[in-house]
């Protein structure tokens, strides 16, 4: 039971799909409007019809009907009709869609079924054709005609071209009365243009033409074209056959043509029409008439190529212009170059020999004055005359000569010729140029390649004048062809477009031409067009401080400036983007930037302008300094003065003795002393023979002086035996003592050493003491002391003394030295070389002990 009651609800909505379906076979619901299609805008009225008898699906109950329009819903009224119905009406006050469906829904039970559908249209009626026009075409004799739509209606529209004949023509033909209207073609795809067939025309009679535009709304005819349809032919174009000059010498051509073959049964009318390469417009010869043959026309320029076209039509002015013909060219004869040529010069002195070097420019002539090539140009220094060729002093086919005429030569005289002959002598005067000049010279732009050139009249009456310009340049150069002559001699305005370019500097000069001068010019200069700079100046430093730096930069070259410069700007920034800028006039070419923090990094960059815009240049990186030019100066200078100061020092101490004495006292090393190799003279067959002792190295000795010990005084105990005593005297005067040169080498006599400075005086390193004992007695072995010194003064200051062992004396005690007080100690405290000796290793000089 639980699975039926499910499955009821579905065969419900089963049964009202297929018993209420639109166009179902029951046809339970209908759906009517008052029309299909409306005009847009308009109201729209519907209603929908419910028959509960022809829908035997539906139980007893209420049902409710709605409307959707497209998908949107709409509100309608609903009502219970005649006999078991329900009734729903619907009105849309605006139809604003060229399209829609309107649907009628059913709702039964919470169910909605669309159950009827009704499709409305809306538009505007047909719009009215116009432009008609129609042409024949000779070669099928088909009549095409061409018109414009107008307005799109938004409905589906069918187009026709009607046609009504003659009534009184045959009855083969397309009309038999003017109530007789046929079909003569309808356009395909939506086109506006169609095609009449020949066997629908009635040629040479006139015919009725129009358009007609039908839709649903209505129906629209075009403007009614009568015509006869051979008024409308299109002929085809005819053929150029011949083009010459005659007769000769003459301004006049004569024509040969032919007409096609279509159109050689016609009257035609026909056109010439002609220009030269630089003429901007054609130049039309009208009133041709005939159907084929020659035609006369004068007026052309002498040595001139033409181009020549022509075109017909039939003679009643009726109808369409052939298409051009195809092109013929044509040079006429020249003649020989007349009129006066214009000519500018400028004289110098050729140096001495009283010659003149003269600079003569003139234009060439214009093609209606030089009737045909010129070939080139004579100048000569008198007119011509009969029989006799004046001397020539130039003949080039350039527009200018420079050549060299006595001092004094006044006139020159210019011609050109060509092929048919030399024009008449033009006599260039040469005036000196001390005129007044003219005032208040000045240019503008006129265009991108012309300049419009404004003075003031000078206060004298001028003949003519002359404009010059050049272009500006870094290389130097000149223009040869850059002037013109402006021959009202009260104007004060001119146009120059000849070698004019936008973006480029042009110095424009004015010479007032007077009848016995040329007045002194005045200059300007001007642009065509401006703009930003190719490039800006790239920028140098050329010195920095702590607080400034000083930048300069190369002008930009005028060729890149494109316009006038009318400022630099500056711009530095430093790492914490603190940025400044100023603007330097544009006559400069450096700039001190002031202000800048010291030990501080910038990044600079400098803009050019000109009226039209700037461009900025490549960024320069500086660094400024800690110290500025004066504290550095000051510093140097500082570290100079105590330089020089502690060479003075050092100078003044290796020259003073006394200062150099008392900063570092001469101490001579005794163990460095040559003493040891010096032995007295007795000695030199029987040398002391000491097991043990240590000799430093052979050195040179000074000279070594023998003292005789002091009467009355006991020598000391000289030995390790303190009981002998030797009893001897030492000798009043020195005795000669000897230098051991080494080993087995032999004796050398002591020579006396030389002090320091290379004088003579002896510097006493050390003294031998004797005893002086009364009695005969063998004289004992002189005692000695040696010292290995070699200099005086030592002038390097030594590490030190050597350890060494040394031998005063080898043998028994003096004698009266031992237990009385008698050792030489006075002697040797008086010695301080001495007293650094070590005898026998470790004993003091005062130790008098002998070996």
């Amino acid at each position: 039971m639980a699975r039926h009651g499910a499955g009821t609800p579905f065969l419900l909505r089963l049964s009202l799909l297929l018993l209420l379906r639109p166009g179902g076979t029951l046809g339970c619901a209908s759906v009517a409007v008052d029309s299909p299609v409306v005009p847009l805008g308009s109201a729209v009225t519907a209603s929908c019809t419910i028959r509960r008898e022809l829908c035997h699906g539906l139980e007893p109950g209420k049902v409710r009907i709605t409307w959707m329009l497209d998908n949107e819903p709409v509100a309608g009224s609903q009502r219970r009709g005649l006999g078991d119905t329900e009734v729903s009406n619907l009105t849309l006050p605006q139809f604003n869609r060229t399209q829609a469906k309107l649907w009628c829904w059913v709702e039964w039970n919470g169910t909605k079924q669309r159950v009827g559908m009704a499709e409305i249209r809306a538009g505007y009626p047909p719009a009215k054709p116009v432009n008609l026009s129609c042409v024949l075409n000779l070669s099928d004799y088909g009549l095409t005609c061409q018109w414009d739509r107008g307005a799109d209606s938004h409905l589906p529209t069918s187009m026709a071209l009607k046609c009504a004949g003659d009534p009184q023509a045959h009855s083969s033909h397309c009309c038999r009365s003017r109530a007789q209207v046929v079909t003569g073609c309808t356009p395909q795809g939506g086109r506006s243009h169609c095609t009449v067939p020949r066997r629908l025309l009635q040629l040479y009679r006139q015919m009725e033409i129009w358009v007609s535009v039908t839709n649903a709304l209505g129906t629209a005819e075009s403007e009614h074209l009568r015509i006869d349809p051979m008024d409308v032919a299109k002929l085809d174009p005819p053929v150029l056959q011949s083009i010459q000059s005659v007769p000769f010498q003459t301004d006049c051509i004569a024509l040969a043509w032919e007409v096609a073959r279509s159109n050689a049964h016609m009257e035609l009318r026909c056109e010439l029409r002609y220009r030269a390469p630089e003429d901007p417009d054609w130049a039309v010869v009208t009133g041709i008439v005939g159907q084929a043959g020659t035609a006369q026309c004068c007026g052309f320029l002498f040595g001139t190529p033409y181009h020549f076209q022509m075109r017909c039509r039939r003679s009643s002015a009726q109808g369409y212009w052939s298409d051009w013909s195809p092109g013929r060219n044509y040079i006429t004869h020249e003649k020989a170059p007349t009129g006066k040529l214009d000519a500018w010069w400028s004289t110098q002195p050729a140096g001495p020999g009283g010659w003149l070097e003269v600079q003569l420019r003139w234009k060439a002539p214009r093609q209606r004055e030089a009737n045909g090539q010129v070939l080139g140009y004579r100048v000569t220094l008198s007119p011509k005359r009969r029989g006799k060729d004046p001397p020539t002093v130039c003949n080039t086919s350039h527009t200018q000569c420079n050549f060299s005429v006595p001092v004094g030569t006044g006139r020159v005289y210019l011609s050109a010729y060509n092929a048919a002959g030399e024009s008449a002598a033009t006599e260039v005067v040469l005036l000196e140029r001390k005129g007044q000049p003219v005032a208040g010279l000045r240019a503008v732009p006129r265009g991108e390649r012309s300049l419009w050139v404004q003075w003031e009249a000078p206060a004298a009456p001028a003949v003519a004048f002359i404009l010059e310009w050049q272009r500006v340049t870094s290389v130097p150069g000149r223009c040869s062809a850059c002037w013109q002559m402006e021959h009202d001699g009260t104007a004060t305005t001119a146009l120059i477009q000849d070698e004019i370019e936008p973006f480029q500097r042009y110095n424009i000069s004015v010479y007032p031409l007077y009848k016995d001068a040329v007045g002194v010019p005045i200059h300007t200069a001007a642009y065509s067009k401006q703009k930003a700079p190719s490039h800006a100046p790239k920028l140098h430093l050329k010195s920095i401080g702590k607080s400034d730096a000083k930048l300069c930069w190369d002008p930009v070259p005028v060729e890149m400036q494109n316009g006038f410069i009318t400022s630099y700007t500056i711009f530095w920034a430093n790492s914490t983007t603190d940025v400044s800028s100023t603007t330097v006039n544009p006559s400069l070419s450096s700039f001190i930037i002031r202000e800048l923090k010291p030990s501080t990094l910038y990044k600079v960059h400098i803009m050019a302008s000109t009226a039209a815009g700037g461009t900025n240049g490549t960024s320069l990186t500086l660094v400024t300094m800690v110290l500025d030019d004066t504290e550095i100066q000051f510093f140097f200078l500082t570290l100079g003065l105590i330089f020089v100061l502690l060479i003075l020092l050092l100078i003044c101490f290796q020259k003073n003795k006394r200062v150099k004495q008392q900063f570092w006292p001469s101490v001579p090393d005794p163990a460095n002393s040559s003493l040891g190799k010096w032995v007295p003279a007795e000695l030199q067959e029987e040398p002391p023979q000491v097991p043990g002792v240590r000799e430093p190295g052979l050195a040179t000795i000074s000279t070594v002086t023998v003292l005789e010990r002091a009467m009355g005084k006991q020598p000391p105990a000289w030995g390790r035996d303190p009981t002998v005593e030797i009893s001897a005297t030492f000798p009043a005067l020195p005795q000669p003592y000897v230098r051991q040169v080494g080993p087995g080498r032999g004796w050398a006599p002591a020579e006396p050493s030389q002090g320091p400075g290379g004088s003579g005086d002896t510097v006493q390193y050390a003294r031998v003491l004797g005893d002086a004992s009364k009695g005969p007695q063998r004289a004992p072995p002189r005692l000695y002391l040696r010292s290995c010194s070699s200099q005086p003064l030592l002038a390097e200051p030594s590490p030190g003394p050597q350890p060494y062992e040394n031998l005063w004396f080898h043998g028994p005690a003096p004698h009266g030295c031992a237990g009385h007080g008698d050792c030489p100690e006075e002697a040797l405290a008086t010695f301080p070389l001495l007293q650094g000796l070590r005898i026998g290793g470790d004993e003091e000089p005062h130790d008098c002990r002998a070996f």
